[in-house]
């Protein structure tokens, strides 16, 4: 990296949006908060705008900009943006019992699918063929589908163990439809078929909501006279080169949490504590193991779908700084309603007339903030709410706990004003300088990685040869991801025995990470 190289970090939430400027040391130059705006793309030239006038320094300095996005998140909930989708399931006769995108929501469905099929192919367990692939049977669901089809997702039954049928369907696809996008399943999601075919289905649908990103990101860029080298954040923590977030872009739901979490690491030098993320809108408690977001070993639900693609292990809660708080039948009730982003145009200390959990911060002396004389009235009621508030802090900080060990916690976000100075089964509270704008900081500081979840067959070489394996096809997912080859490391290795096979089996899950590969972004290859 040159001398005077400068990073953008960008965090885009429910509420608002955060940036920082960071030099090569990581030393924190410049910050600056605004509101999230309804198209999210103004809020991000907003929050550019903020941030380089504070920075005292030569926008051609700032060489790289780190994206954490919440458009394909909103492009799901909202069913905006989507491609039409040829859904191809390759595993007749034996998963024919459920239809592919079963337990979708209508609404999504019709959004989404240009048409659904399910052809002979796939592979056993074991590596053999579960049925011989059907070439005429897929070409004549692609013919079918032609002239309606945006994109194509390919699933084929145990794919993580040999995508070999998925990349012939592949083929077929560039012969009979051309130059379309196609999502494969093994490079998406891992074992468990349904969620696996669900999470890539909405990959090829969010193709065009990532293209627009990346347009209307540079756009903002140039309007502020910067040409960075953009990346995006990914949701385990770790960041993507902007030609691979183009064709993974459903890695970028929940890689809001996962930079808070990154972020919170940097900001107290801890590598293993809880750490509670509290907005305007909405709380994440995640748990941070050996620098890097604890992930989710369960199915993930997104806008009502089931998928079980990496993502953060979290408990989230409608809590947060603009959490309405009203009486109910003389009871004070949290929530889930929130003012968000019109926090300071309607919330009591600052002369508005909604009883919001920041006014309860200010109640109680936890926060100085505006007028704290105007809660005056409503004394009795905010304090109670603050009293729930922190019973459901409390509760999921149970929850993501493993053990019944006391564990430090990091709270950070605008809203962590509200976390109690002593919450049951947490040793400590830190909270670090710049705990506002920990998300943004995340992005800036995160590595590049490529991860592998797969069931490997022990042949010859045993253990030591299929972890070497492993490593290698994800030291090159992180390389094709943008990091430097010569700096990538092995960050974590699980290996889970499977029991009952008449061929020794482990499933392997392993994880690479390094440094941006900076040379060779700059010059147009990352």
């Amino acid at each position: 990296m040159a001398e005077g190289d400068l990073r953008l970090g960008i965090d885009v939430g429910g509420t608002n949006t955060d940036a920082v400027v960071l030099d090569q040391a990581d030393a924190i130059l410049a910050k600056a908060k605004v509101p999230t705006t309804p198209d999210v793309t103004s809020g991000i030239a907003a929050v550019i705008e903020a941030v380089l006038e504070q920075a005292t320094v030569d926008r051609a300095e700032i060489t790289r900009a780190m994206l954490g996005t919440t458009h394909a998140t909103n492009a799901i909930l909202e069913r905006r943006g989507l491609r039409r989708v040829a859904v191809l399931r390759l595993g007749a006769p034996a998963t024919l019992a459920i239809r592919p995108l079963f337990g979708w929501p209508e609404d999504l469905r019709r959004a989404v699918s240009s048409g659904e099929a399910v052809v002979q192919g796939g592979i056993e367990f074991d590596g053999r063929e579960l049925s011989p692939f059907d070439t005429d049977g897929v070409a004549r669901f692609l013919a079918s589908v032609e002239g309606r089809a945006q994109a194509v997702a390919i699933t084929s039954v145990f794919a993580p163990v040999s995508a070999e049928h998925e990349l012939a369907a592949e083929e077929l696809v560039r012969k009979e439809l051309g130059d379309i996008p196609v999502s494969l399943s093994h490079q998406v999601g891992s074992v468990g078929l349904l969620e696996r075919e669900n999470a890539t289905v909405l990959n090829a649908a969010l193709i065009d909501v990532a293209r627009d990103v990346a347009g209307a990101v540079d756009d903002a860029f140039a309007g502020q006279g910067l040409s960075p080298i953009t990346f995006f954040a990914q949701n385990d923590g770790t960041l993507m080169a902007m030609d691979y977030a183009r064709r993974y872009p459903v890695l970028t739901i929940g890689s809001g949490a996962a930079n808070s979490i990154r972020g919170a690491a940097y900001l107290t030098k801890r590598s293993d504590a809880l750490v509670v993320d509290v907005g305007g809108t909405s709380t994440d408690i995640g748990v941070l193991v050996n620098g890097f977001p604890r992930e989710s070993s369960l199915g993930v639900d997104i806008g009502g779908v089931r998928t079980n693609f990496r993502m953060p292990d979290l408990v989230t809660m409608a809590l947060g700084g603009g959490t309405v708080v009203r009486s109910l039948d003389g009871q004070a009730r949290v929530g889930p309603e929130s003012v968000g982003h019109r926090l300071r145009e309607v919330a009591l200390v600052f002369g508005g007339r909604t009883a919001t959990l920041t006014d309860s911060a200010v109640a109680s002396g936890r926060a100085a903030l505006g007028d704290r004389q105007t809660t005056g009235p409503a004394g009795d009621l905010l304090l109670a709410g603050l009293e729930l508030a922190d019973a459901m802090l409390a509760d999921g900080v149970d929850r993501v706990k493993t053990s019944r060990e006391d564990r430090p916690l990091i709270a950070v976000g605008g809203g962590s004003i509200l976390v109690p100075e002593e919450l049951p089964g947490v040793s400590e509270v830190h909270r670090p300088e710049h705990f506002d704008v920990a998300n943004a900081i995340g992005a800036a500081i995160a590595l590049v990685s490529g991860e592998v979840d797969r069931i490997f067959h022990l042949g010859p070489g045993g253990r030591q040869a299929v972890v070497e394996e492993a490593s290698d096809e994800a030291i090159e997912r992180a390389v094709g991801a943008g990091a430097d080859p010569a700096a990538v490391e092995i960050v974590e290795v699980e290996e889970i025995p499977l029991a009952y096979l008449t061929q020794p089996a482990v499933r392997i899950r392993l994880k690479a990470a390094g440094p941006l590969a900076w040379e060779r972004a700059a010059e147009g290859g990352g």
